[in-house]
Formats: C-alpha cells, sequence, structure tokens
C-alpha cells in the first residue's frame, strides 16, 4: 500500500535526519570558519576589489570586546537599548495582534482601518525620525516610537493572513456546541492563528533592532547604536565592530526568546526538526475538529 502523499512529501523533504550533535557541529565550524577568514583578510591587510586595510583583526576586536565588558558605560549602552527594544516591541506586539485581528473578521475595521495601514506601511520606520521629533517632547520616546512602528506592521499583516488562513471547520465546531464570538476568539481563532503570528513577532523584533540601531544613531544620547557611531566618528574601528557584535548577540537573544516563548505557547503543534509545524495535513484538522466538537460523527 501507498503512503499517504503528506507523509511522502514531507520524507522527501527532509530525508534522514543527522544527529544533533552532527549539527552543532557544522554550525560551529561555520562561524569558526568566518572569523579565521576575518582574521587572515584583516591581518595581511587584503585590497582586491574589497579593502580591508582599515578592519581590525578579530584579536584586536576581542580585546576591545573584552576591555568594554568591565566598563560601566558598556552595561549602560545596552540596557538603554534593551529597554527601548522591549518597550517598543511590545506595545507593537499587543496592538499588531489585535488590529490585524480585526482586519481579518470584521469588515467595518478592515474597511476604516485597511487603505490607512496601507498607505502607511511602505514608510520604512527610519524615516519617521523627524516625525518623532515634531511629535514627541523627549528623544527617548521618539526612539520608542520608531521600535514600535517598525514591529507594528509585520506583526498585524501576519496576523491577518493567519487568521484568515484558519479552516472554517473549527470555528463551525465550536459553534454548534453554543460557544459565542469571544470564546470562539479565545479557544479557536488566536490558538489556530499562533504559528503565523509567531513568525510576526520574529520579523518584528529583528526589524525592531535595525530601527533602534538607527534612530540611536541618529538622535538618540545613549545606547549601542549611538556608541557605534561614536566609535565611527573618532575611527575607533575595533569599538565599531565591537557595537556591531553586541548588537547581533542582543538581536539574537531576543530572537531566542521570542522563539522559545513560541515553542512554549504552540506545544500542541506537531514538531519538525527546527521546531514547530503546521498541522500536517486534513486528517489533522478532521481530528481536531473533531475533539473540539465531543467526538461526534
Amino acid at each position: 500500500m501507498n503512503a499517504p502523499a503528506g507523509t511522502a512529501g514531507a520524507a522527501l523533504r527532509t530525508g534522514p535526519r543527522p544527529a544533533p550533535w552532527t549539527r552543532h557541529a557544522r554550525r560551529t565550524a561555520a562561524v569558526l570558519s568566518a572569523l579565521a577568514l576575518w582574521q587572515l583578510l584583516a591581518q595581511f591587510r587584503v585590497q582586491l576589489w574589497l579593502r580591508f586595510s582599515q578592519f581590525p583583526t578579530v584579536t584586536e576586536t576581542a580585546r576591545e570586546f573584552a576591555r568594554r565588558l568591565g566598563t560601566g558605560a558598556y552595561w549602560q549602552d545596552v540596557s538603554e537599548s534593551l529597554t527601548r527594544i522591549v518597550g517598543g516591541f511590545a506595545l507593537a506586539a499587543v496592538l499588531g495582534v489585535a488590529v490585524g485581528t480585526a482586519l481579518a473578521r470584521s469588515a467595518l475595521a478592515f474597511d476604516l482601518l485597511g487603505p490607512l495601514l496601507e498607505v502607511l506601511r511602505p514608510i520604512p520606520a527610519i524615516a519617521l525620525v523627524p516625525v518623532a521629533i515634531l511629535l514627541f517632547p523627549s528623544n527617548e520616546q521618539g526612539i520608542v516610537f520608531i521600535t514600535f512602528a517598525a514591529a507594528f506592521f509585520p506583526i498585524t499583516v501576519s496576523t491577518r493572513h493567519a487568521v484568515r488562513a484558519l479552516t472554517p471547520v473549527w470555528e463551525e465546531a465550536v459553534r454548534t456546541m453554543g460557544a459565542g464570538r469571544w470564546r470562539v476568539l479565545w479557544s479557536v481563532v488566536l490558538p489556530g492563528a499562533l504559528p503565523g503570528i509567531l513568525g510576526g513577532l520574529s520579523v518584528g523584533v529583528g526589524v525592531s533592532w535595525i530601527c533602534v540601531i538607527s534612530a540611536e544613531m541618529i538622535s538618540g544620547e545613549y545606547g549601542v547604536g549611538y556608541r557605534t557611531w561614536q566609535d565611527y566618528t573618532v575611527l575607533d574601528y575595533p569599538g565599531v565592530f565591537v557595537g556591531m557584535a553586541t548588537i547581533g548577540l542582543l538581536g539574537r537573544l531576543t530572537s531566542t526568546g521570542v522563539e522559545l516563548l513560541g515553542r512554549r505557547l504552540t506545544r500542541w503543534l506537531p514538531r519538525t526538526a527546527d521546531g514547530p509545524g503546521p498541522p500536517a495535513g486534513g486528517r489533522v484538522r478532521w481530528r481536531r475538529a473533531r475533539a473540539l466538537s465531543g467526538g461526534s460523527s
């Protein structure tokens, strides 16, 4: 008997899974290879089409990184940037999920908000810096606003598409049991749309870092972006690379936090090698609908 098409397709896509230690070894080797190439290009001042004559080496950057870890100014900058990210991203997550859900489920909300959001969405968040300066009494509030604007639109769009993509059988099954609109929303719509919402959150937190660093470079007084730009103006290139490394590590930290939260919230989903995946085909959807309807045929 032939295997189901979905199972066969999954087998062709994934193939044999390597051992966990093999994957960790490959990832470590990739990072070490990149660092070794950087060290060689900078140490020998290679100048081809790209110029590495002004690049600090990996060892110079590492020494500067270690020195700054012992200073209070470094941790103050990290704290300022993290505070701005957490504030702006949290506000964007709450409003983005709420607005995206409303756009997907309410024709009135879509008619009133949809055209305005589609006009504003293509505007880069960093282009809103002059508007933030005019609107808010302090640079700090303006930077948080820029961070919010950067994350809001990816979260809103992902939520809207995720809610619209839900199969109607789940909602119909719960409605036959007498559930009202809010019960359907909290028990079916939001849990079913979580994978898509979490994808928007992952994109949003990455874009937030890009924009908060840019805003700090333009109008900040503290923060990793501000410090990195100041190092560049005084030609402290190891300091510039320390700032870049710090941004990368902080971005990875926050992205990992979103991913771990997503894994905890979507424990009911089948897992792939790299994380949660959507329900595999109609059979899983039928079983879930049957469970929601109390097992009746």
